[in-house]
C-alpha cells in the first residue's frame, strides 16, 4: 500500500469510527493523517483533551480489521491512551 492509499484507508476508517462511536469526550489520533472526536460524554472544548488515544497507521488499521486487539496494542506501546474515557476496545474492530 503507497502512503496514498494508506492515508485514504486511515482516512475512511477513522470516520467510519466517529460515526459508529459519536461524542466529543475522546480525541482519536492517527498523526500525520487525522484526528477526531469520539465517545459519548463530557465534550472537551478548549486545551489538551483529558482523553486522548494516538498510533500509527498500521496499527489503527489492524485494530479496525480486527487482526490485532486493543490489549495488546496497549500492553506493547503501540497504543498511547490517556484519560477514563480512553479505551477504545468495546468498539473494535469496526
Amino acid at each position: 500500500m503507497d502512503r496514498k492509499e494508506l492515508a485514504a484507508a486511515v482516512r475512511e476508517s477513522v470516520r467510519a469510527f466517529a460515526q459508529k462511536v459519536p461524542g466529543r469526550s475522546v480525541e482519536l489520533r492517527v498523526p500525520p493523517f487525522v484526528a477526531v472526536q469520539c465517545v459519548e460524554g463530557p465534550r472537551h472544548t478548549r486545551g489538551t483533551p483529558p482523553n486522548i488515544v494516538e498510533t500509527d497507521a498500521a496499527t489503527w488499521l489492524a485494530l479496525a480489521d480486527g487482526s490485532l486487539v486493543w490489549a495488546d496494542a496497549i500492553a506493547d506501546g503501540r497504543v498511547r491512551a490517556s484519560g477514563p474515557r480512553s479505551d477504545l476496545s468495546a468498539f473494535l474492530p469496526l
